[in-house]
């Protein structure tokens, strides 16, 4: 069983900017900039949300009870496993050696996986497992980019709340990212 991630190293930048933003909503002024800033972040938020990604590069936190879970990471996609710590039979904390495990992070599919020859180490029961991870894209699919730039603009535009029935551009530009649904 996971438990909700938690934000080790936040994201350093935005995936889209503020010029790319205007580009796209045909803005020639800096009025709004700090409109646009929230929005920004707000796309970005809204489409993790809805594929169930991380997108932006951060390093965050998941815990597990057992190292079976670790067949199924609920976050994606990942670059890199920074640490797995876990609480031995003793109650002292362990780091696990890079020797033990790897990495198979199969496009949005990602786990971890013994190595030839290893095995997981005894945990002390009702302990958790805590795997730190480099998550989200080093390049950001041109489409999920895309998809934040309409949403922004549209957002911008309407500077409030819609009901659009059927399925959107924003949708067909997301629907094969969305994970876990």
């Amino acid at each position: 069983m996971w438990y909700p991630a938690s934000i080790v190293t936040p994201a350093s930048a935005e995936l889209v900017t503020l010029a790319e933003v205007k580009a796209q909503a045909i803005i020639d002024h800096s009025d709004d900039d700090e409109l646009l800033g929230r929005l920004i972040e707000a796309a970005r938020s809204h489409v993790e949300g809805y594929c169930n990604l991380i997108l932006a590069e951060q390093i965050v936190a998941v815990r597990c009870e057992g190292f079976r879970d670790l067949t199924r990471l609920p976050v994606a996609p990942v670059q890199d496993i920074e640490t797995i710590k876990y609480v031995d039979v003793t109650g002292a904390e362990q780091t696990l050696p890079e020797t033990v495990y790897e990495l198979q992070a199969d496009d949005l599919e990602v786990s971890i996986a013994l190595k030839a020859g290893q095995r997981w180490p005894a945990i002390q029961p009702g302990s958790r497992i805590t795997v730190s991870a480099l998550t989200g894209y080093d390049a950001v699919p041109a489409a999920i980019k895309h998809a934040m730039l309409l949403w922004i603009a549209d957002n911008y535009a309407m500077r409030g709340s819609t009901a659009a029935d059927g399925f959107t551009a924003f949708d067909a530009l997301l629907c094969n990212y969305r994970r876990g649904v």
